[in-house]
């Protein structure tokens, strides 16, 4: 089973660079099996990471990002696997 894990975030007013250089900066304790990183209109920042285990896996996410750089708090998701298509 494999879990992704969605971290999504917009950035302060003009800050959309700089919050993209802030996550794609961001170690994580272990290494994913996959990690992507996306930005989107209205500086929007989306990071996901793939792991082996259930919805309920412990593993490490991203923090929030500091406050300064950040329009809102980062929103989280967690979705297992059900298909390869």
């Amino acid at each position: 089973m494999t879990v992704a894990l969605m971290w999504e975030a917009r950035a302060a007013e003009g800050r959309g660079g700089e919050l993209l250089s802030w996550a794609r900066a961001q170690r994580l304790p272990r290494e994913p099996l996959r990690r992507e990183t996306f930005a989107a209109p209205a500086d929007r920042v989306l990071v996901v990471t793939w792991w082996d285990g259930g919805h309920d896996a412990d593993v490490p996410e991203l923090p929030d990002a500091p406050a300064e750089l950040l329009r809102r708090p980062p929103h989280r998701w967690r979705f297992e696997s059900v298909a390869v298509d």
